[in-house]
């Protein structure tokens, strides 16, 4: 891994996973995507990972327009680095999950490296009653799901996005996924540094659990050498604990509510800043420097803020 004193936090504002239901305080609309997503990176966050939603339900959607209500505001309000997401919500073709990131060309974006069983089905094992007549529907559906990221898929992405100077957050759900990035790297389709994001906890991609965690920065070095940024996100409650052992491995760390909707046990997050000012006070009581926007730039040789397209 590439060896640095400073941790990126990564705050991610939405995200597709959670619905309105499951918490009050889940941004839905372009005010509130603006302002927890400003709020975040005062609190410490120097990149910001962002989905759209539509306003009206709640529900995921890639319309571009919708990214263009937020996008231009953040960027007023705010140094950190928008990173836009190329997952988009679950089940959206490949067209739709590019658009955004094809529009507004970002200093990052993300980038899912490889397909998974993607299954969310039990996150509203506890609800009874729905806001909105889709979210049921959409978590069941995930029994039956494979999130799809094909070489192809992949290939293209890669293509089409490294062509307008944006970089990458490559989301890897599991080992598998690290030689995936290999394969294209041998390739010379993408050039390091390389951002590698660890997903952790979502059922059907690698398990929660601190050796998991170990074996994945691991295989990252033997693969990678000293070409990439290790970061981490974890789902649900194996977040915090999760994201320190990335620090204290030398890495850096991802929060926000879409990843987990709690500030600690049985305690919903009430904004996105919670959570950043939590793992910051962790992150310095370790000892560790939380990296700024303009560190983080220079760590992932991103484009720089004033060459993107809003």
């Amino acid at each position: 891994m590439k060896r640095t004193d400073k941790v990126i936090i990564t705050c991610a504002v939405t995200g597709s996973i959670h619905t309105p239901t499951m918490s009050p305080y889940l941004p839905i609309t372009a005010d509130e995507i603006a302002s927890d997503a400003i709020a975040a990176a005062e609190a410490g966050a120097a990149m910001l990972h962002l989905h759209a939603r539509n306003p009206e339900t709640g529900q995921p959607s890639q319309d571009p327009e919708l990214f263009a209500a937020f996008l231009p505001r953040i960027k007023q309000s705010t140094d950190a680095i928008v990173n836009i997401t190329t997952g988009g919500g679950l089940g959206m073709s490949l067209d739709d999950r590019l658009a955004p990131a094809k529009r507004f060309r970002p200093e990052v974006c993300s980038m899912n490296m490889g397909s998974v069983n993607f299954n969310i089905s039990g996150a509203g094992a506890r609800i009874s009653e729905w806001k909105h007549d889709w979210e049921k529907p959409y978590l069941d559906m995930t029994k039956d799901f494979i999130l799809s990221n094909t070489f192809a898929q992949i290939e293209r992405a890669m293509t089409e996005l490294s062509g307008q100077g944006t970089r990458f957050e490559f989301e890897c759900y599991d080992i598998a996924h690290l030689y995936n990035l290999a394969h294209f790297v041998d390739r010379k389709i993408i050039e390091p540094p390389f951002f590698i994001q660890g997903v952790f906890g979502i059922l059907g991609g690698i398990g929660p659990d601190p050796e998991n965690v170990m074996h994945m920065k691991s295989t990252a070095d033997r693969l990678f050498g000293e070409d990439f940024l290790f970061s981490l996100l974890a789902a649900g409650k194996h977040q915090m604990r999760l994201i320190t052992l990335s620090a204290l491995l030398g890495g850096s760390v991802r929060v926000g509510l879409e990843d987990s909707l709690y500030a600690g046990k049985g305690q919903l997050a009430v904004s996105n800043a919670e959570q950043v000012a939590k793992i910051r006070r962790i992150l310095e009581e370790l000892s560790l420097t939380v990296a700024t926007p303009a560190e983080a730039r220079v760590m992932m040789q991103t484009k720089g803020g004033d060459n993107v397209g809003f």
